[in-house]
């Protein structure tokens, strides 16, 4: 068996960005912040902070996205998924999550949507 399920909890680092692809297929980016925290060896406290770029395909999930503003506390379910593109003449690589669900964490405003798995565009120019 084989799986690729990724599940994050963190905080969103800036609002959500609807966007849409040359297709006209519209898309949301989240930039979803975790952090880790541990002692080091002369018990002083250290954090790391890992950032994640988060893609949602679809229109439907755009209402929702509007309400996620920088500093939404998230759960965001997906699939790690790597793409390579070229700028400027250099090539990049880049791994961001495939997103399939979004469960917002925030007491005040507590929602769950889930959001609808549609294809994925072949040719994707961000």
């Amino acid at each position: 068996m084989f799986q690729n399920r990724v599940t994050l909890i963190g905080f969103l680092g800036k609002d959500a960005e609807k966007r849409v692809t040359k297709n006209d297929i519209p898309y949301t980016v989240l930039s979803l912040a975790t952090k880790d925290s541990w002692k080091d060896r002369a018990g002083e406290w250290q954090s790391r902070t890992e950032w994640h770029r988060c893609i949602v395909w679809g229109a439907k999930f755009a209402a929702f996205a509007a309400d996620i503003k920088k500093g939404a506390h998230l759960q965001v379910e997906g699939e790690l998924r790597s793409r390579e593109y070229e700028k400027d003449g250099a090539k990049h690589r880049i791994v961001e999550i495939r997103t399939k669900s979004i469960l917002k964490l925030d007491r005040a405003k507590q929602q769950t949507e889930a959001v609808p798995q549609e294809a994925e565009p072949s040719d994707v120019p961000f």
